[in-house]
């Protein structure tokens, strides 16, 4: 037989057979990069490179008068790694953090769930209302949030302290006691974060197909045993989503401190985000709010890398 490469033409211009598939799989293989490019752009602008200037930031002694001239920033490797892990308070807004992302996490999870599916099972106009209601706090302003739950929060003068002493107990130092304060802006945060996922699940919910719940009722299947059993399975992606994007959220927990209680009383409320805005804004220590920027991406990295190793590793489980 002939080893004869054949001759193809392709829009009218002859090529061997041999190299014509080749330059017609470069050209599709580079189109989905161009879609994707003006996103990657901006990750990379403004993800990747502040991430990788923070870095950099972290091993210098860069403060305000670092910005005025140049010569003033020097090199100091991990000098302001060791003195973060040496300072007590950095130490103590990490147990904060910890303490914010236990509470608020498994709350905001569970009571979104359960109000999700208690608004998709009713068909009234009154529920309806209520997903819009539920909304609200995510989109309403965090200075306005901040001005009407600390009026409710006021020792003297506020709601809850004036309900309390209708019943006869006595009034709750709601954001002066350290231990109470804690729980007190974990409530708004929670309260303000949990419109969002509620309606992340509302439309996870109504994806599933009506057809499995008339099954089980033919089967004799109660609405319980229809919530445990085809609801929250069918609900497992967007239970890891909401739990991954809340847990990433509240370890970065910044806002309701810092309108709230400026992180007292007594450092009592000052989370590791607000630590680091504290550092950098307040005290102009820029190298050093870096370095605490960069153990905070550390963190939130890893845990997120094994909350995605966890559900892997189910899924293989499941088969």
């Amino acid at each position: 037989m002939s080893s004869e490469v054949v001759p193809t033409t392709v829009q009218g211009q002859i090529t061997t057979g041999e190299h014509a598939p080749w330059r017609r799989e470069r050209r599709v293989n580079l189109t989905p990069y161009l879609f994707v490019s003006p996103a990657l752009i901006c990750l990379i602008a403004f993800g990747v490179l502040p991430i990788v200037v923070a870095a950099a930031v972290s091993l210098t002694n860069l403060d305000i008068s670092g910005l005025g001239h140049y010569a003033n920033i020097h090199y100091v490797g991990l000098g302001n790694y060791r003195k973060l892990f040496g300072d007590s308070v950095f130490w103590e807004s990490l147990r904060n953090t910890a303490f914010f992302v236990v509470i608020g996490v498994p709350t905001i999870v569970v009571s979104s769930l359960t109000v999700a599916i208690a608004l998709n099972q009713s068909k009234s106009r009154l529920f309806r209302a209520l997903r819009v209601f539920y909304f609200f706090p995510a989109i309403t302003a965090i200075v306005a949030i901040s001005l009407i739950w600390g009026y409710l929060y006021n020792s003297q003068f506020g709601l809850f302290n004036y309900l309390l002493s209708v019943v006869g107990v006595a009034p709750v130092q709601w954001l002066s006691d350290p231990l109470v304060a804690k729980f007190s802006v974990a409530l708004v945060a929670i309260w303000r974060a949990s419109g969002l996922d509620i309606v992340i699940f509302l439309a996870a919910l109504q994806a599933i197909p009506a057809e499995y719940y008339e099954a089980a009722s033919i089967d004799g299947a109660g609405e319980v045993r229809k919530i445990f059993n085809i609801t929250i399975p069918l609900l497992k992606f967007a239970i890891f989503f909401v739990t991954v994007t809340t847990l990433i959220n509240w370890m970065q927990f910044f806002d309701e401190p810092y309108v709230l209680t400026q992180g007292g009383p007594v450092h009592s409320t000052t989370s590791v985000s607000l630590y680091i805005y504290q550092q950098g804004f307040s005290y102009n220590q820029f190298g050093f709010a870096s370095a605490a920027s960069i153990v905070l991406f550390a963190i939130i990295a890893v845990v997120t890398v094994a909350q995605l190793r966890v559900r892997m590793a189910r899924e293989d489980a499941d088969g």
